[in-house]
């Protein structure tokens, strides 16, 4: 049996910036060497009607070749979430820590570019934040989008909240 290293690397999950659950809306040049200003949109697998659009950095060929770091992209990113459509919330955690929407590696092996969902149950809010995981020097570098749920209809998802919205 023959095992290739394209199999090897997704079996380990270190997809060289393959987006996951993510559709590239736009794609501005910033310079000449090839450097990119990405845009994805992000859809929430928790919750229809939302969708957060994520912008960040894409290094080009030239400027990796330069500066000889050939595996890393820069930590900055930006968000911004609205609602798209009817909100249905399926299965969310409601801890403070939220959970993960949206993972893509920035580096081969430990960068991560994660936006995170938490639910301010007191506000009736969505937040989202964007942020870069590392193993071991975590970025400061974050944005964050809110999308409040007042004004808007929303379904909580009888197979997960037979109770309706949690108080």
């Amino acid at each position: 049996m023959k095992i290739t290293v394209c199999a090897i690397i997704a079996a380990l999950g270190i997809g060289i910036s393959t987006p996951i659950m993510a559709e590239e809306v736009g794609k501005i040049g910033v310079d000449w060497v090839g450097n990119d200003i990405l845009i994805e949109a992000v859809h929430d697998h928790e919750i229809e009607g939302v969708t957060c659009h994520l912008a960040y950095f894409d290094r080009g060929f030239f400027d990796r070749l330069s500066k000889g770091n050939w595996f890393e992209d820069p930590s900055n990113s930006s968000i911004a979430c609205r609602v798209t459509g009817p909100v249905t919330m399926g299965d969310i955690s409601l801890g403070k820590g939220g959970e993960e929407v949206f993972k893509e590696g920035r580096s081969f092996l430990w960068k991560k570019l994660v936006v995170k969902r938490i639910y301010d149950k007191t506000n009736n809010t969505l937040i989202y934040l964007s942020h870069t995981r590392e193993v071991a020097d975590g970025s400061a570098k974050m944005s964050i989008s809110t999308v409040p749920l007042y004004g808007v209809e929303v379904s909580w998802s009888d197979k997960y909240w037979p109770n309706g919205k949690p108080e």
